[in-house]
């Protein structure tokens, strides 16, 4: 059950680090550094990843 409530609150950070590269292209619009990209970038990566890791997760505990 825990690692259920872990996977569904982990799906929800995607949506809230989604805006951070929204943000950034538009801080970079207005004259701020290219960096901010990159940032935004590697957060939203980092988002996607970890559910997918904890739904692999899921998967193989209910198959094995």
């Amino acid at each position: 059950m825990s690692r259920r409530v872990g996977a569904l609150v982990s799906d929800r950070g995607v949506p809230v680090r989604a805006v951070l590269p929204a943000g950034a292209v538009s801080a970079y619009r207005s004259g701020a550094s290219a960096p901010w990209i990159a940032v935004g970038a590697v957060a939203l990566l980092g988002a996607t990843a970890a559910p997918v890791r904890d739904v692999r997760r899921l998967r193989a505990r209910s198959a094995g």
